[in-house]
């Protein structure tokens, strides 16, 4: 097998719709962030973005979006905000990620969402969890019947939305909400939630606000941004920034009014797009791999979604591990605690954002 590796604007028509001809015939590939447009936005404004072309013959049988950051680690393509990541690869396809990093000149691949199921990654597995979906292939109607089985998340999202429009105005919904005033609501809603919650702000990242800004001009049916709302009477009250493929939502950027957080209009909003998105071909709604409670009840089942890293050099691998295990320590940790307080906190949160921003 050989395997080149170019930058991503040097793709031609050809090799563009190769991918996306590999995507096709394979349902499990589909996800938005395994697009060529996906990686297309991420390299215009990150400079040490590649990409690997697998060759069988004549016949081009993959392609490996990655980054190189601090010189020699290996991401996927836009780490820090992809939210499926791998090989796009024909069917039967087997590769050596060995051989793989050898061919792009990298002693280590780190990945936190990789697809669980391409299995010549799994020996470098060190976590392995399961990535909640809204399963919507029987349509919208059979999901909703499911989920009034498993419990009672339907029927309170249908109370205090009537509760809602008592006491704010009739619901209204949008699918693709282009007003910039849904946007501006959903990003000062999403910054104020980074800065409670402790997280830097991605949308005061600049190379993560220009690939957002790119995919959501994007009409590109494997991969395009879009905004969903819904409102009560003129008033915004949830909006979410989802990434889209033909028939895959990744639930991306999600936001809500605290001020009306008994409405409960997130899950609401997850309702409303679960509805219009399978009637718009959605086949399911990826919710991410971070827990939360109404995820759970949300989901009607689950992808497979691993962390982990591929090295050939045995001193960088072990130093990153010696790394994330101190991360993880500080992060669990009494001394986590006390860095993330105060002034320390502060100016440990402002050295993260600029390192994400590189």
């Amino acid at each position: 097998m050989k395997i080149s590796v170019v930058r991503a604007p040097e793709l031609g028509p050809a090799e563009l719709g190769r991918w996306r001809a590999l995507q096709q015939a394979e349902p499990g590939l589909n996800s938005p962030f395994l697009s060529p447009e996906f990686t297309l936005a991420v390299a215009r404004v990150r400079p040490a973005a590649r990409v690997a072309v697998l060759e069988d013959g004549q016949e081009i049988v993959g392609f490996f979006p990655y980054e190189v950051r601090r010189r020699v680690i290996g991401v996927p393509i836009g780490y820090g905000i992809s939210d499926c990541q791998g090989l796009v690869h024909a069917q039967g396809l087997d590769w050596d990620p060995i051989a793989l990093l050898r061919a792009c000149g990298l002693p280590v691949w780190e990945f936190d969402h990789l697809m669980g199921d391409q299995a010549p990654f799994a020996p470098y597995h060190t976590e392995t969890t399961g990535s909640p979906i809204m399963d919507l292939a029987g349509g919208y109607e059979d999901y909703l019947a499911d989920r009034m089985k498993a419990g009672d998340v339907v029927r309170q999202a249908n109370r205090k939305q009537r509760g809602m429009v008592r006491d704010l105005g009739e619901e209204r919904f949008e699918w693709q909400d282009e007003s910039p005033a849904a946007f501006d609501a959903l990003r000062e809603w999403k910054s104020a939630q980074y800065k409670r919650t402790q997280q830097y702000d991605r949308f005061n990242t600049p190379w993560i606000r220009d690939v957002i800004d790119d995919l959501m001009t994007s009409g590109a049916p494997g991969c395009r941004a879009v905004v969903s709302t819904v409102y009560a009477g003129d008033r915004p009250v949830a909006a979410h920034l989802g990434l889209r493929s033909e028939s895959v939502l990744a639930y991306w950027f999600p936001s809500y009014d605290t001020d009306l957080h008994k409405y409960s209009a997130g899950i609401l909003l997850c309702l409303r797009m679960a509805e219009a998105g399978a009637k718009d071909g959605i086949g399911h709604i990826d919710l991410g791999k971070s827990h939360a409670q109404y995820k759970d009840r949300l989901r009607n089942s689950e992808l497979p979604v691993a962390a982990g890293r591929v090295g050939r050099s045995w001193s960088v691998t072990s130093a990153r591990k010696a790394q994330e295990a101190l991360t993880r320590s500080v992060k669990s940790g009494k001394v986590g605690d006390a860095l993330r307080s105060g002034r320390t906190g502060k100016v440990l949160r402002m050295v993260k954002s600029r390192l994400a921003g590189r």
